[in-house]
């Protein structure tokens, strides 16, 4: 039974991630443009989560940008998560649970970006570095409330 924390650590963070509804793809263009327009116009509890999805999906798409090879796309969408996560207001948010969630999913997107960045070239590094430390700054304040609630 020795194997028994090893494969809990594996599946433990997965089924996290697939139970706040967390995936690993990049949205199409509609899917994001419908997400924008639902944060511009969502009530002020709901927004930071929903500011959380975008960081999730912005860097997810950067993510296959620079697979592909569109380092400056993927650049853009990693200024644009930042832009969103600036947006985040941990505080404006009620519902703790909420508010949990849209901290798992900020750090979630911290640590794929993370990931990204282990093999990313050096001219890219400084953009995605800028990006991890915003979301760790988010991730800290959104931990404080909840801690403080």
């Amino acid at each position: 039974m020795r194997w028994f924390p090893i494969v809990a650590a594996v599946l433990v963070p997965a089924s996290f991630a697939w139970a706040h509804g967390m995936n690993d793809r990049a949205p199409d263009a509609r899917e994001l443009a419908v997400l924008e327009a639902k944060a511009a116009v969502a009530s002020p509890n709901e927004q930071p989560y929903l500011y959380a999805e975008l960081v999730h999906s912005m860097t997810e798409m950067a993510t296959e940008e620079y697979q592909a090879g569109q380092d400056q796309q993927a650049s853009a969408s990693l200024k644009a998560a930042r832009s969103y996560a600036t947006r985040i207001q941990g505080g404006l948010l009620r519902d703790a649970k909420r508010l949990k969630n849209a901290e798992i999913l900020i750090r979630h997107t911290a640590f794929r970006l993370h990931e990204l960045m282990t093999g990313a070239s050096l001219s890219d590094r400084p953009t995605m570095e800028a990006t991890i430390q915003e979301l760790n700054r988010v991730q800290s304040e959104m931990m404080m409330q909840v801690l403080h609630r």
